[in-house]
């Protein structure tokens, strides 16, 4: 499931609503994209993570779908493993990038920003 939402709604201190507890599985990952960023979120009991929901290697979207294993995500598609609080490589390479998260009455917020590359 995908859900879109708009930087305008909900912000607060320059964290976005993402969506509520209850809307995540324990050990399971959400997909949303907010402002055209994709972002993959995770709840690991009580715990939540926000990273990239693109796999550096071939530009796959579905992070979200990967495997949780020993405080990491394996990419479902091609294995390659990021660590779920920085989004960095197990050797400590770079990644996936990671966002601030924080709990707001039983609402996930996280802190969005735009990676843009210029040329």
């Amino acid at each position: 499931m995908t859900s879109s939402i708009n930087s305008d709604r909900e912000n607060i201190d320059g964290f976005t609503r993402i969506c509520s507890l209850e809307e995540l599985r324990n050990y399971g990952g959400r997909r949303f994209i907010i402002d055209e960023v994709e972002i993959a979120i995770f709840k690991i009991e009580d715990n939540i993570y926000a990273l990239s929901n693109t796999c550096p290697h071939q530009q796959t979207k579905m992070i979200y779908e990967g495997i949780i294993e020993n405080g990491c995500i394996i990419c479902p598609v091609h294995g390659w493993m990021f660590d779920l609080k920085t989004g960095n490589t197990p050797g400590g390479g770079r990644g996936l990038n990671s966002y601030e998260t924080k709990i707001i009455n039983s609402d996930v917020y996280a802190k969005i920003s735009r990676t843009e590359i210029k040329w």
